[in-house]
C-alpha cells in the first residue's frame, strides 16, 4: 500500500492536471488572458460557493499531511486568495464573468449582495465546519487532544451534524433563486 503521502502526491497532481486541462480549453476557445482569468474565476467559485470545502480542500489535505499545516489555516489562505481574485476581476476584469456559465453566476452573487452574498456566508460556515471535520480526523489518527476528543466526541458531532444540514438545506434554497437546478436521474 502506498504511503499517505504519496497519494497526496498523486491526487495534488491529479488536481493541477484537471485545472491546467481546463484552463488549456479556456485559452482555446477563446485566448490565453480569457482562459487564465476565467479558470481562475471558476476555481474562486468553488472555493467560495460551495458549502464544502472541494477546490480548498484538494490543496488542504495534501499541504497537511506534508508540511503539518492545519487544514483551517490553509483554508484561510485560499480564501484570502479567491476573494483577491474576485476583487481584481471585478475592478479590471468584469468582461471576463461573461465567459462561462459558472463565472456567469459569480457575478451574479457578487454583484447582488442581498440576498445572494449569503450563498458566500453559507458556503463559509460550511467549509470550515467540515475543514474542521478534516483537521479532527488528522489530529485523532495521529493521537493529538485524544482525551478532549473521546469525551466530547458524540455531542459535538451531533451539534456540528444538525448545523451542517441546516447550513446545506439554506444553501440550496438560495442556489435555486439563482436558477440553478439540479438535475434529477
Amino acid at each position: 500500500m502506498k504511503q499517505p503521502k504519496h497519494q497526496a502526491s498523486i491526487k495534488f497532481l491529479l488536481l493541477l492536471l484537471i485545472v491546467f486541462s481546463y484552463f488549456a480549453y479556456l485559452s482555446y476557445q477563446y485566448d490565453l488572458m480569457t482562459g487564465g482569468i476565467a479558470a481562475l474565476i471558476t476555481w474562486s467559485f468553488f472555493v467560495l460557493c460551495s458549502p464544502v470545502a472541494d477546490a480548498g480542500f484538494l490543496l488542504d489535505f495534501p499541504v497537511r499531511l506534508l508540511f503539518g499545516i492545519r487544514m483551517v489555516i490553509s483554508e484561510i489562505v485560499v480564501w484570502a486568495v479567491a476573494i483577491v481574485i474576485n476583487i481584481l476581476a471585478l475592478l479590471y476584469f468584469s468582461d471576463y464573468y461573461q465567459t462561462t456559465v459558472i463565472t456567469q453566476i459569480m457575478h451574479l452573487i457578487l454583484t447582488n449582495p442581498i440576498p445572494y452574498w449569503a450563498v458566500i456566508v453559507l458556503s463559509c460556515i460550511g467549509t470550515f465546519l467540515s475543514i474542521r471535520f478534516g483537521d479532527e480526523l488528522m489530529d485523532v489518527l495521529h493521537h493529538k487532544d485524544r482525551m478532549f476528543y473521546l469525551r466530547h466526541h458524540f455531542k459535538y458531532e451531533i451539534i456540528l451534524f444538525v448545523f451542517f444540514l441546516f447550513i446545506l438545506l439554506s444553501y440550496y434554497e438560495i442556489i435555486s433563486e439563482l436558477g440553478v437546478v439540479m438535475k434529477q436521474h
